[in-house]
């Protein structure tokens, strides 16, 4: 092998490790983020009122915020119980480390950013900051909508059926709380699906005309995936709450997408007839 190409091929492979430890540095401190987070939601206090007698137990915030989602979610005439011995304190670590991950998921953002950055384009680095707003924004008022109007209508739909069979009102805590917690996150994933479609579009990887021309499949496979998603057991005024609201999404994300649509046939061109170039060597890529 001559010198040069050998000398090439060693400058590769320290690249490529250089990125792999800049990548696993980045990491580390997400997961770091993740496990003081965590810690943290476990051991701080709700009021400082524990500093006047430090040896008795106090209550922790993450006790404060479960207090706070049962009052506001479950009827006042259901009780909770925990049917298992070791139930709450499994509740206590998982609800820590939920909470964990929501503080550390802006710390991830920004590490991914930082770690992808050098390698943008200047118009690519400047869809970074709507791109990242748009799924922000929509992810919390999904998450919201799943919280405050979906979560509420789940409980009073399905309390009915317990008097329909004789059942008393009482919900183990790990059922309510597992309800409540899956049912916040894939609202507010599904409310940021238009978002990564219109970015898509906008690259020229996918064109409008594919969910236009099958309007009525997509739309069936959102409702068939939010029967199989939603913890409630697929019951179909449930499923239409949130497939509704992504059917609503899914059309103004179609219609921002249509901005973009030249731009992206565009560029979809000049990568399938190789007529984009690299910005550092001129190859085409």
């Amino acid at each position: 092998m001559p010198n040069g190409e050998k000398k090439a091929n060693q400058d590769r492979l320290m690249s490529f490790w250089e990125h792999t430890e800049e990548l696993t540095k980045r990491l580390r401190i997400v997961l770091y983020t993740l496990f003081i987070s965590t810690v943290a939601m476990m051991i701080l206090p709700a009021d400082l009122s524990f500093l006047k007698n430090p040896l008795q137990f106090y209550n922790p915030l993450v006790a404060v915020i479960l207090r706070f989602i049962r009052e506001q979610i479950l009827p006042p005439d259901v009780e909770l119980i925990g049917l298992e011995f070791t139930a709450p304190i499994e509740l206590y670590l998982i609800a820590s480390f939920i909470f964990g991950v929501a503080v550390t998921v802006p710390v991830f953002a920004y590490e991914i950013y930082r770690f992808i950055n050098p390698a943008l384009y200047p118009h690519e680095r400047r869809d970074v900051y709507p791109f990242v707003a748009s799924v922000s924004v929509l992810f919390v008022a999904g998450a919201l909508f799943g919280y405050r109007v979906l979560m509420p209508y789940l409980m009073l739909a399905m309390f009915p059926f317990f008097t329909a069979v004789g059942a008393e009102m009482v919900i183990s805590i790990m059922d309510f709380y597992t309800i409540v917690f899956v049912t916040t996150l894939i609202t507010g994933l599904a409310f940021t699906f238009p978002v990564f479609f219109v970015l898509l579009v906008k690259y020229g990887i996918v064109g409008t005309e594919i969910f236009t021309r099958n309007r009525r499949y997509l739309y069936a496979a959102f409702f068939i995936i939010t029967m199989i998603l939603t913890p409630d057991g697929g019951f179909p005024l449930g499923n239409l709450m949130i497939w509704i609201p992504m059917v609503m999404l899914m059309e103004i994300g179609i219609l921002f997408a249509r901005r973009y649509e030249k731009r992206g046939e565009e560029r979809r061109a000049s990568w399938l007839l190789g007529g984009t170039s690299c910005k550092f060597c001129g190859a085409a890529v």
